[in-house]
């Protein structure tokens, strides 16, 4: 069964506010069941909403586009925070790790550099950075909290991708890229997409780590009702193990 990532901050493209980076996840990589990951990931969530109200007020708990919150704060460490405190707070320390989808192609700029001001424009050019700047910003944000990272064939940046069957073309092809995947040792992940249906097909094409965004809205919710019955009819299934 899959671990899920819950988008549970949104900003970039996703969400009105100043925030630059686009998704701040949650992982419950220390759960045993997907119907306990999915427990944890609404606590923290719901947890996560109050420490928000109280710090920004009201306003800041409306949510973006994938259900997230979408507090008014520019600074992404910032948001980091607000996640290490929802976890603790829920009791879930070691538990639970962060994932971030940072979408940097919405902030690059022709001349080779990232805008992390991007969303206010003119600006002063004061949040801008370079290429390696960039990297020893996600560097301080891995060694400071407990992101996820991995490395790609190729260019040793990765070893997994994200699979959005809707975006691929076919459900023929979304198959022959996962078993090529597979093949090189790559993990993959089967995302939704932003503002589709409650169609719930991807939960049975693909039962390994799913991006479902938030616990919040009725086409979110879906996939994750659809995965908690899965686990129930078949029984004694494993839930995914992610190693560090």
């Amino acid at each position: 069964m899959p671990v899920p990532a819950f988008n549970v901050i949104n900003g970039g493209s996703h969400a009105g506010n100043n925030l630059d980076m686009q998704e701040f996840m949650i992982l419950p990589v220390g759960a045993t069941s997907f119907a306990e990951a999915l427990c944890m990931g609404s606590e923290v969530y719901h947890v996560l909403k109050g420490i928000i109200k109280a710090k920004y007020g009201q306003d800041a708990c409306n949510v973006g586009d994938e259900g997230g919150f979408a507090p008014n704060v520019q600074d992404n460490r910032e948001e980091l925070v607000l996640l290490m405190d929802a976890i603790e707070e829920a009791v879930y320390t070691g538990k639970i790790k962060i994932g971030m989808d940072v979408a940097a192609s919405e902030f690059f700029l022709k001349d080779g550099r990232y805008d992390l001001n991007f969303k206010k424009q003119p600006n002063d050019g004061a949040h801008v950075l370079s290429a390696q700047s960039l990297c020893d910003l996600y560097k301080d944000f891995v060694k400071d909290f407990p992101i996820r990272i991995a490395e790609a064939i190729n260019k040793k940046a990765c070893n997994a991708f994200l699979l959005k069957v809707n975006q691929i073309g076919t459900v023929t092809e979304s198959i022959q890229v996962v078993l090529d995947s597979k093949a090189v040792g790559w993990g993959i992940m089967v995302g939704h997409r932003c503002g589709e249906t409650e169609d719930n097909f991807i939960a049975d094409l693909f039962v390994g780590l799913i991006k479902t965004a938030a616990p919040c809205g009725s086409e979110r919710l879906a996939k994750h009702n659809k995965l908690l019955c899965i686990e129930e009819e078949v029984g004694n299934i494993r839930y995914a193990v992610i190693k560090n």
